[in-house]
């Protein structure tokens, strides 16, 4: 019997670190898609993401119409599911708008290290004062090797952004709505009680979208370009795998695995992009590039092995316990 719930239970969190690191591979390819539709139409950020958040809702809704004509599961407690789908969404909007602002105000490499150094920093306070998650000193170490790398890899990458005070405000602040979402995706997920991440991610869209709507139509709302089926194209492809795919791994796999770990495992998608830059949009391979990228995969996975052994630990305590 102890055997099989440790089994039970390092199996759950091993498909919940699959589904993490799929997803953050997945988001490094929306940038690339990303930067060709904006040289190939005048469409802008804030358009951009809305039309993110639009596409994927509409096709989770469309997963969702085919997967309930089988049985549901367990409600979910009204308040409960309130709280989690309006913090999901708004923490997802602040999260993307800010993010968006703060490139355009102080420059894609700032703006970038600022946001995703800043998030694994807030999101191991954040679980340590908030759940009493510890990182230990393999964690702490994997962590700093992490924003190492992080910081190795986009501020070696060429970016000639200028530090703003304003823009790196907006970039934290984009941070701590990210380190929102995942803090709250873990709490709720603590007693098994993750919920629905199909449900979750498409109400987080539907609200993204609400809350991005009047900004995008401020900004231009329709693109202006002579390639309309690649651009077309290049948003169905948003909005299917980096986002409506991509986004609800993250709510399932954020649910189960430490806060600290998600938000290392998620440093996965500046790996990605840079390798696709490099791959497939014909940059340069650069020295920061490569040991960027290694301090990067060596701390992922360096993490993603102590949350695995941990929760096979888990799972042997719980099934030494007496009934």
């Amino acid at each position: 019997m102890s055997n099989s719930s440790s089994a039970s239970t390092a199996a759950s969190v091993g498909r919940s670190l699959f589904h993490l690191i799929v997803a953050g591979v997945a988001w490094g390819t929306a940038g690339a898609a990303a930067s060709l539709v904006f040289r190939i139409s005048d469409l802008g950020p804030l358009a951009l993401s809305f039309w993110r958040c639009a596409g994927g809702l509409v096709l989770l809704l469309a997963v969702l119409a085919v997967r309930r004509r089988r049985a549901a599961g367990p409600a979910e407690p009204r308040r409960r599911r309130l709280l989690r789908v309006l913090g999901t969404g708004i923490g997802l909007t602040v999260f993307q708008s800010a993010y968006f602002a703060a490139v355009e105000a102080t420059g894609l490499a700032v703006g970038t290290v600022v946001t995703l150094g800043a998030g694994p920093v807030l999101i191991a306070l954040g679980a340590r004062l908030t759940m009493g998650e510890r990182l230990g000193r393999g964690g702490s170490l994997a962590v700093v090797g992490a924003l190492g790398g992080l910081l190795v890899l986009v501020l070696g990458s060429g970016g000639t952004g200028e530090v703003r005070p304003a823009g790196v405000a907006l970039a934290v602040l984009s941070a701590a709505a990210y380190a929102a979402i995942t803090l709250l995706t873990r709490w709720l997920g603590r007693d098994a009680g993750g919920g629905d991440a199909l449900v979750t991610t498409a109400w987080a869209f539907a609200i993204g979208g609400a809350g991005l709507l009047p900004l995008a139509g401020a900004e231009g709302l329709l693109p202006r370009t002579a390639d309309l089926a690649q651009v077309v194209g290049l948003l169905a492809y948003i909005a299917a795998v980096p986002t409506a795919l991509a986004y609800a791994l993250y709510f399932a796999g954020a649910a189960v695995v430490r806060a600290a770990t998600v938000s290392v495992i998620m440093l996965l998608e500046p790996v990605s992009a840079a390798v696709i830059a490099v791959t497939m949009l014909d940059e340069r391979l650069t020295a920061a590039t490569v040991v960027g990228t290694l301090l990067l995969l060596a701390a992922v996975a360096g993490l993603a092995l102590a949350e695995a052994w941990a929760a096979r630990g888990r799972g042997r305590a719980r099934a030494a316990a007496p009934a």
